[in-house]
């Protein structure tokens, strides 16, 4: 059997048992994908951040340590809380340094920051523009304003609600939904926070995100532009929850939050 680092982190969460759940698995080196897939189907969370030395040149664009991100079911482009929870675990080790970059496939170098209050992570803006989408307003079973990625790393669609009530009360067809290959972000004027969303992602093996990093790079540049204002409250009302902090610079999006690690253990693969 072959011993791997594991932790199990709650992120965008000030105690365990709320925010999104993640496990971070440092590597020595990059395993086979299929492997990489069956780990995390056993860890049956949003997502698995595996992580290993970065030994890229520096003036080829190197970080820290490379990331991936697997659910369940499958790898995906970006993933915010699993990077959050990456950057808990090694900035938690290390008491001397406070910021740590992390090198992905197709979100370029991310980061993360300790912060007085937990960390800040700087994400890519994810742009969108007004489209047409029935099936999928079908699949909420809402008729509202639809709009469609053409930037970022996931694809991505916003749904523009009335109110907190509308995002609280939907009821998708999630068999309709996992026919989606999108992450579904609902999303309407919060209550006690900026903006509020539930965020749904079947097709990717989650059908409802407890709290989305991802999401609130593209949540964060459309509520900046229709309230006026780039530091925004953010509050993910799943049954979970979770509350962001947001912040617009430029082609980044900062997300605040603590993390907690609520696990910390040994998985042993067989040889």
């Amino acid at each position: 059997m072959t011993a791997l680092p594991y932790w199990h982190v709650d992120a965008f969460a000030d105690r365990p048992f709320a925010g999104n759940q993640a496990a971070v698995m440092p590597l020595d080196r990059w395993l086979p994908d299929e492997t990489l897939q069956k780990i995390a189907e056993e860890n049956n969370f949003a997502e698995t951040a595996f992580l290993v030395n970065d030994t890229t040149s520096t003036d080829l664009g190197g970080a820290d340590y490379e990331l991936r991100w697997f659910t369940p079911t499958s790898e995906v482009a970006l993933c915010g809380h699993a990077t959050l929870a990456a950057g808990h675990v090694i900035l938690g080790r290390d008491d001397e340094r406070d910021v740590v970059t992390f090198r992905t496939r197709k979100a370029g170098i991310l980061e993360v920051r300790r912060m007085e209050q937990g960390y800040e992570l700087a994400l890519p803006v994810t742009q969108v523009e007004q489209a047409e989408y029935p099936g999928l307003l079908k699949a909420l079973h809402v008729e509202a304003p639809v709009f469609e990625s053409v930037s970022g790393a996931n694809q991505t669609t916003i749904v523009l609600l009335e109110d907190e009530a509308a995002v609280r009360g939907l009821d998708p067809n999630m068999a309709e939904l996992a026919r989606i290959e999108r992450m579904v972000i609902c999303t309407a004027p919060g209550v006690d926070t900026n903006i509020v969303s539930r965020v749904f992602v079947p097709a990717w093996g989650v059908p409802e995100d407890s709290v989305t990093g991802s999401a609130h790079a593209a949540l964060a540049p459309f509520w900046a532009e229709r309230l006026g204002h780039d530091t925004l409250s953010a509050f993910q009302a799943s049954e979970r929850g979770g509350v962001l902090q947001c912040r617009m610079d430029g082609e980044r999006v900062w997300l605040g939050g603590p993390c907690v690690t609520v696990v910390e253990g040994t998985f042993h693969l067989p040889d």
